[in-house]
């Protein structure tokens, strides 16, 4: 039997194939998905299909795992997405049964200028995480 990791990265290859209804492999029936900051609930693995194959796009989807954290039931990853064109990351929470994804509670954080008052505190991530590497 699949751990709830293997069903999670099995989840995003065949996300990254972009063919969308041969995710339904690792859909369970009563599958939902959450989207608590645009306060939306897709039900179902047909319209979680649905709304990845009609959402627009300038090309295929691109699918980069930056983090996963995983337990034996619940999986979370940090994953960056993008179409060549439009690029977002997602923070997805997924609960895992028998193998199958039964609920997926993601955030899709919007990029935002840090706030001025703190500048003298900070630097640039993306700068900060190259003079690390």
């Amino acid at each position: 039997m699949n751990t709830a990791e293997d069903t999670v990265l099995e989840f995003w290859r065949l996300m990254a194939t972009n063919d969308f209804a041969s995710v339904k492999q690792v859909l369970a029936d009563g599958f939902v998905v959450e989207w608590p900051q645009s306060n939306e609930l897709i039900r179902g693995p047909e319209n979680f299909v649905r709304m990845n194959s009609e959402y627009p796009a300038h090309g295929e989807w691109r699918f980069t795992i930056k983090r996963l954290v995983a337990s034996s039931a619940d999986v979370v990853t940090h994953v960056v997405v993008t179409d060549g064109t439009q690029a977002a990351e997602a923070i997805s929470f997924f609960q895992v049964a028998g193998g199958r994804v039964t609920r997926l509670v993601e955030y899709w954080p919007e990029s935002y200028a840090p706030p001025p008052n703190r500048a003298h505190l900070t630097e640039p991530l993306h700068t900060a995480a190259a003079s690390a590497a």
